[in-house]
């Protein structure tokens, strides 16, 4: 498998995944910046995921898996033992699907403004919005190591990587002590180290 990612983008939760999943991948960077947007090795990114962004997983029979809760999913279940997702048809898996959405609609877009916006009201306006939703975080991580208990699992991955953007926005989390309890616990993880190392993150 190959992982097309940016460094510190949504795609460093797949790449903590594969990681902690322990399965064989190799990874490329992604110029995001620069129009058009080209890889490591010089390849037109676009020609190789017409939706032009990441993550974007290179399967080894040649097909390409995009969609970052689509990808935690695959690498979670092609690793069952290290017990990143639950299993198939539970209850359980619903709830991780349940929380991935989340992330995604919720917490990840609702970041984006605050990268891309315009105007500081803009930038201030999505941050409210962000409120309610951090706070059901909280809520959630007062009683939880982790979003589904005490195993370290994909959405974890997810989250840990949308949460670390308020330190790039200039944002604040200090109101909300469980999330940075939650995130310097993810981020001594092994498998978390050795992401942010490989992405230059640290």
């Amino acid at each position: 498998m190959k992982l097309y990612y940016s460094p510190g983008a949504c795609s460093l939760a797949s790449h903590i995944a594969l990681i902690a999943s322990g399965l064989p991948f190799s990874s490329e960077k992604v110029n995001l910046r620069e129009m058009p947007h080209t890889t490591a090795s010089g390849a037109d990114f676009s020609a190789i995921n017409p939706k032009g962004y990441v993550p974007a997983l290179q399967l080894d029979n040649g097909e390409l898996l995009t969609e970052g809760a689509a990808i935690l999913q695959y690498i979670a279940d092609h690793a069952p033992d290290k017990r990143l997702a639950p299993p198939n048809g539970t209850l359980e898996r619903y709830r991780l699907q349940e929380w991935l959405n989340f992330i995604a609609t919720e917490i990840h877009k609702n970041f984006s403004p605050l990268f891309f916006a315009k105007t500081d009201a803009a930038k201030d306006e999505a941050w409210q919005r962000l409120q309610p939703r951090l706070a059901l975080l909280q809520r959630q991580l007062e009683t939880t190591r982790y979003l589904q208990g005490d195993q370290f699992g994909v959405a974890d991955a997810y989250l840990f990587t949308c949460l670390s953007w308020a330190q790039y926005v200039h944002r604040s989390l200090a109101d909300y002590p469980s999330l940075l309890a939650f995130l310097q616990r993810v981020a001594e993880l092994p498998a978390v180290q050795q992401a942010l190392k490989d992405e230059g993150l640290i």
